[in-house]
């Protein structure tokens, strides 16, 4: 038994704790997706997948609600495999390890998975308790959310009966979304040249790490560091005066997640070794004093190291670093719709390098199509002008806002008279599969509500205990409060 088990509601604790114990990152969901069409098939319900995997699960109404309007619950099934450097995991393989902290739950040196993990635990609950009242239910779960929407552009026209969709991947309480941001991944590529370092040369590994890391959405506007982006910094700003020759640099694994760590592989003369400790240690507490209130746990470590690779040309060296460090990262512009929402932003989330080739990978967001594309034309001009390929692709579209949406304004009074108070109607910087569902399915009316889970996308996400049965009073309620069919 889990010592989720103690928690309420259930079935919705153990649920999600089930959800926990079964692998499940990005492109690895089939274990979990097997698991829940069993468990479905065994509580007598319909299920079926589509051709992208996408799951439905269909559960006739209450008696004497079947002239409701039928709705959809969706969440999606994979989550972001992100953990601490000393933790022992491979999340193919080993389960998710949650425990109380207090008030929250979180996981034992990785990302927990309640992004959303907890979402899906409330729709399948949902099925599983009789108690809850409701018109015609589905149930979809989307394949591969988290590095691509795969599930979201796979899904067809005509096979959900639903009227209504109520998305369950938002993450604060008492805000309920109605919009969100597209998004676009950009990727620059640089050919390397390669030749021997100098006789006279030492090698070393330079690391930054220690960062928060976050998501790259929902956390772009609070000034967390990056790692890709402040190693760089200190590279192309020490390059010439330490005559400084650059091996490899990686860092960063997810497009949609802020970098927690980057290492670079350097070597410099052995008349430069002293300065560039110092300048490390120089370094260190600039970035110490700049990200004090963010990042306090920031240190920027140099080794000595023995490698078989070769240095990258001079040429190949300076447009790469300087490209990396001139590259914008961040809140691009605040909405002037949506106040306090960021528009636009964009995430230098991965940079990889093999014997020949070297990739930065971006991932950008906006809430409108021109800042979208603004950001994408930006890194086009600064990926020529370093005589670099690219490739802008896997668009979504953002969900635009309906203020005379009927679920909103539902969603919105069953909060109120639940709570005594009213929630905030928000749009949400970070990808939601809703604009990409208006496509098959134009005419539907779609909400999206969450409990309140901190630091998605990295080791320190956590999910606040009281929050998830607050909203799962309100999500049984709304499905009670769903109008008859016009």
């Amino acid at each position: 038994m889990s010592e989720l088990s103690q928690l309420k509601p259930q079935p919705l604790w153990d649920i999600f704790a089930k959800i926990c114990s079964i692998p499940h990152p990005s492109h690895h969901e089939e274990a979990l997706a097997s698991h829940i069409i069993q468990w479905a098939k065994d509580q007598g319900l319909h299920v079926e997948r589509d051709q992208t995997g996408n799951l439905l699960i269909r559960k006739p109404a209450t008696a004497g609600y079947e002239n409701r309007k039928p709705v959809v619950l969706q969440a999606h099934l994979d989550m972001v495999p992100q953990k601490n450097n000393e933790t022992e995991h491979d999340f193919t393989k080993d389960p998710i390890r949650p425990y109380i902290n207090g008030d929250w739950v979180t996981a034992d040196g990785t990302t927990l998975g309640a992004d959303n993990g907890v979402g899906m635990a409330s729709a399948l609950a949902v099925l599983a308790d009789n108690s809850v009242e409701h018109g015609p239910l589905e149930v979809l779960l989307t394949m591969t959310e988290e590095t691509g929407m795969d599930g979201a552009f796979g899904l067809q026209p005509n096979w959900l009966q639903a009227e209504i969709l109520i998305n369950t991947d938002s993450e604060e309480e008492g805000e309920i979304y109605m919009g969100c941001a597209g998004g676009v991944d950009f990727t620059a590529n640089f050919a390397l040249t390669r030749e021997a370092i100098p006789a006279d040369y030492q090698t070393f590994t330079l690391t930054l790490k220690g960062l928060k890391g976050g998501h790259s959405g929902g956390d772009v506007h609070l000034g967390l560091g990056n790692a890709n982006k402040l190693l760089a910094r200190f590279l192309a700003g020490h390059q010439d005066d330490l005559a400084l020759k650059l091996l490899e640099f990686k860092g960063g694994t997810l497009r949609n997640a802020i970098p927690r760590e980057s290492h670079a592989i350097i070597a410099v003369p052995s008349h430069k070794v002293a300065e560039l400790s110092a300048l490390r240690t120089r370094y260190e507490d600039i970035l110490k004093n700049e990200l004090a209130a963010v990042e306090p746990n920031l240190i920027l470590v140099l080794e000595e190291t023995t490698t078989q690779l070769k240095a990258i040309n001079a040429d190949c060296q300076s447009r790469f670093l300087f490209f990396l460090n001139a590259a914008p990262n961040g809140v691009i512009r605040m909405s002037d719709v949506a106040k306090g929402v960021v528009e636009t932003s964009l995430n230098e989330g991965v940079v990889e390098m093999t014997e020949d080739n070297a990739s930065v990978i971006f991932l950008i967001r906006s809430l409108i199509d021109s800042g979208k594309n603004y950001v994408v034309n930006m890194l086009t001009s600064l990926t020529k002008l370093a005589g670099a390929e690219f490739k802008a692709e896997g668009s979504y579209p953002g969900w635009q806002p309906d203020a005379d949406s009927p679920v909103m304004h539902i969603v919105r009074d069953t909060y109120k008279d639940l709570f005594g108070k009213v929630p905030n109607i928000m749009v949400i910087h970070a990808g939601l599969e809703c604009g990409l569902f208006k496509k098959p399915y134009p005419e539907m009316d779609m909400v999206s509500i969450g409990p309140t889970i901190r630091g998605a996308h990295s080791p320190d996400e956590r999910v606040h205990i009281e929050s998830v049965g607050q909203y799962w009073t309100l999500l049984t309620a709304i499905l009670k409060a769903i109008p008859v069919k016009n």
